[in-house]
């Protein structure tokens, strides 16, 4: 890869608001297998920095642009290039692997919030229909993608999962949580992997969620169908929402076109990372 200053120097990346993913990229670099070795002595064509490759991904994912039309002379790599990268990382556990090591900054330094986490959904059109998608039953039956997103108390996203439209709510609260990466703290503590207390609205409200969060030792601070108001938990739980609205900034999630679940969860993780890395005081590491 090539140095952070010589990517700054090029000027290639996508603009002022990219400036503070450079500490991104270099978290990237530990992450990514090397490239395959040469066959008969023979490399091929140069292999595209993946620095460059990963700035051409999150520009295919900010704009929405089909992945043929990145132009090329952005210095970016082909767009099919960018895509096999994407693909080729998120079936190695590169996005994971990046999404955590962001986190792990703050909860290092105390200021990772676990006191309460929220839960929540959003469904979108799945134009081209493909895996993970479903009938959505708020948009006539057309096919649909759901994002399902747990924040953390201040908003940055822990986690998140993709579903078809039609899957309840409800059923993702154990894999979700379940599926937590251990999170170092501060001192020499155990590493974190669940939050005090989860707020959620009445789509969650079912027994078999509060006896899961209940064994778990996790406080249920859930809406319940008939005698709460969603509107109660608004002052807790409006963090989820806005960063539902970070999410489908990203305009190659706002309407789905990639038909495979490799694909879309490999975009979907990586901007779940990049909303985490704008969040943080950078400066302070």
């Amino acid at each position: 890869m090539t140095s952070v200053a010589s990517q700054r120097a090029s000027g290639r990346l996508l603009g002022d608001q990219l400036w503070e993913l450079l500490e991104l990229l270099e978290l990237l670099e530990p992450l990514v297998p090397p490239p395959p070795p040469a066959k008969n002595g023979r490399t091929g064509r140069p292999r595209v920095d993946d620095r460059a490759a990963l700035v051409g991904i999150l520009f295919v994912a900010e704009h929405g642009i089909a992945w043929k039309k990145l132009p090329t002379e952005l210095g970016y790599g082909s767009g099919i290039t960018c895509w096999r990268r994407l693909r080729a990382w998120q079936e190695a556990g590169v996005w994971e692997e990046l999404h955590h090591a962001v986190l792990e900054k703050p909860g290092q330094d105390g200021m990772l919030d676990w006191s309460r986490a929220s839960l929540d959904s959003v469904s979108v059109r799945a134009k081209k229909g493909g895996e993970l998608t479903g009938p959505n039953p708020t948009d006539r039956g057309k096919a649909g993608t759901k994002y399902h997103l747990l924040v953390t108390a201040d908003g940055l996203p822990l986690a998140v999962a993709i579903t078809g439209a039609n899957r309840h709510d409800s059923m993702l609260v154990e894999p979700i949580l379940d599926g937590l990466s251990p999170v170092k703290g501060p001192g020499r503590g155990r590493p974190r992997r669940q939050p005090v207390k989860l707020h959620a609205d009445k789509a969650y409200d079912n027994k078999r969620v509060r006896r899961y969060l209940r064994r778990r030792g996790i406080t249920a601070r859930i809406a319940r169908i008939g005698v709460d108001s969603s509107e109660r938990l608004g002052r807790h739980r409006w963090v989820v929402e806005r960063t539902i609205s970070w999410l489908l900034a990203f305009r190659r999630l706002a309407i789905r076109y990639d038909r495979s679940a490799v694909t879309i969860t490999a975009v979907a993780t990586l901007a779940v990372t990049v909303i985490c890395a704008r969040r943080l005081p950078w400066n302070d590491y």
